[in-house]
């Protein structure tokens, strides 16, 4: 899996709870880092698997809350089609 920028027209596919930690253990730094109170997405992981299956991984409507790296939450996935939410829960394993 790599990085990629081409996540237009991704839409939610399910959730994953992890810690922060964890997604950079699988899959490295987010493409998206930037603390902020007035932007919906704060910290986004932007994927491209190996067939081509994007996905997106990232905290939605928390404001100004990026959790400690250790903290477990909910993050919502998104990609093109249902094979998004299939792919991070297999690296995920």
């Amino acid at each position: 899996m790599k990085r990629t920028t081409k996540i237009g027209g991704t839409s939610l596919k399910g959730y994953i709870t992890a810690s922060r930690k964890e997604l950079v253990e699988v899959f490295g730094e987010p493409c998206l880092f930037e603390p902020s109170t007035m932007e919906k997405v704060q910290i986004e992981w932007c994927l491209e698997f190996g067939d081509g299956t994007v996905a997106t991984i990232y905290d939605w409507k928390q404001y100004g809350h990026i959790p400690p790296e250790d903290e477990i939450v909910d993050w919502n996935v998104g990609g093109h089609s249902a094979k998004a939410m299939d792919q991070v829960l297999q690296a995920i394993g």
